[in-house]
């Protein structure tokens, strides 16, 4: 077999080699197999009873519903007669469409004016369109207690509040201002949230039905994620109405399974979209790794057995058995089932790009070399390097044995030499 030169190629075959370098012992089921479906029945997600001191007063404008819904479903005097004419102009699944798109990450925002409104008695005329006094009001109620990022988020919230109710922002030089002022109010930042470790995915390789077209997608996914050092936002879509071909990697996408010429196998596909590239894309390359959490085998097993959903679906889709016989995964099912088998191991619970920071770090504890980890998750050198000093402080949460020690100061020492090679000091 000719030799392969190419990128793809190349980062495959660094992803072999440490692979091989550390084969940790596993004791669980066997190797993937193919089986029967039997689909697992999803459970109904329902709002959960806020906290105490994060109630609102009750309200028919505002209905007790999820706070990635809250910019949808939540209604003002001023907001009416915009949604009328939307409504008129448009067919229901293109309203729907256009407001789970620009509102499903920013519900927290809307949530947090409101209970702050609720406090300060502001009447609901007030409330939109919401002069800039009031908005400044509500920053200068939290400044000191939350980050300014988060903060800025909360805006970023209503202001699109008012946009899909065809109010005017009236967010000035006032406001900008005051976020400047809080800024330097920032409380110290809390702990970063722990990653996902190689114990949380052999956790869900043991605890997931691997007979489930369900359980077979999630982990098929979970795998993507981890060792392609992906954003969760990259592989799978947010919501139900939610996929944008643009966007979203779909069915249609060729999945190639090649082979190196030292007999290691790897999964090639692209995604239209990431973070970092926009709608260039880039690779996802999975390599083939000793043990249970084969990522090459995974991907294998779930298109494999779930073939209902069609071409233009997207990609971690699974068969149902009912109606039209598939469902696409959304990320609220998928990060409820790992957490559901993660505490059922006795692991914390964690959030989607728990993913991409854990098989990072994996990596680079196997040898990977950092610039092959970079470019597996389409970081540049000072993106990577940023991600890195964030990194540090959680390797610890990766030893499980003395050997993790050796490997850890040759992690460091590689990372140490990627800095100097890229020109970079730390602050």
């Amino acid at each position: 077999m000719p030799k392969d030169n190419s990128q793809d190629s190349a980062l495959a075959r660094a992803g072999a080699l440490s692979g091989r370098s550390c084969v940790r012992g596993v004791v669980g089921r066997g190797s993937l197999q193919d089986s029967n479906d039997s689909p697992r029945t999803l459970r109904q997600q329902k709002p959960r009873k806020p906290r105490e001191g994060n109630e609102i007063r009750a309200s028919s404008l505002r209905p007790h519903v999820f706070a990635k819904d809250c910019i949808i479903r939540w209604q003002t005097p001023a907001g009416g007669n915009f949604k009328s004419r939307m409504a008129q102009a448009l067919p229901p699944a293109a309203c729907a469409t256009i407001f789970e798109l620009t509102a499903s990450n920013y519900g927290a925002g809307l949530l947090r004016f409101t209970q702050f409104c609720d406090e300060m008695n502001i009447p609901e005329t007030l409330r939109m369109p919401a002069p800039e006094f009031l908005l400044v009001a509500f920053l200068a109620r939290h400044a000191g207690q939350v980050q300014d990022r988060t903060m800025g988020n909360w805006l970023s919230g209503l202001r699109i509040f008012h946009a899909v109710n065809g109010a005017q922002w009236e967010g000035e030089k006032l406001l900008q201002y005051a976020k400047k002022g809080a800024r330097k109010l920032n409380p110290e930042t809390k702990p970063k949230r722990p990653p996902v470790t190689y114990e949380h995915m052999l956790a869900l390789v043991k605890g997931l039905d691997m007979g489930n077209s369900f359980d077979i997608a999630v982990f098929a996914l979970a795998c993507a994620a981890f060792w392609g050092c992906r954003r969760l936002g990259e592989l799978l879509i947010p919501t139900l109405h939610g996929f944008n071909p643009k966007r979203h990697v779909s069915r249609e996408v060729k999945v190639g399974i090649r082979t190196l010429p030292n007999g290691t196998a790897y999964a090639i596909f692209h995604i239209p979209w990431t973070k970092t590239t926009g709608e260039e894309g880039a690779n996802v390359i999975l390599t083939e790794m000793p043990g249970l959490l084969d990522p090459v085998k995974a991907i294998q097993h779930h298109l494999n057995s779930n073939t209902a959903a069609p071409a233009g679906s997207p990609l971690f889709s699974f068969d149902t058995g009912s109606g039209r016989g598939w469902d696409p995964m959304v990320r609220d099912w998928f990060l409820s089932r790992c957490n559901d088998v993660w505490t059922k191991a006795g692991l914390e619970n964690l959030t989607g790009h728990c993913f991409r920071i854990g098989g990072a770090t994996e990596l680079l504890l196997r040898g990977t070399h950092p610039d092959v980890v970079a470019t597996l998750g389409s970081w540049k050198s000072k993106a990577f390097l940023d991600y890195w000093r964030r990194i540090e402080v959680i390797i610890p949460l990766f030893i499980s044995q003395a050997s993790d020690l050796g490997r850890i100061q040759l992690m460091r020492q590689s990372m140490e030499d990627f800095e100097r090679r890229h020109g970079s000091t730390r602050r």
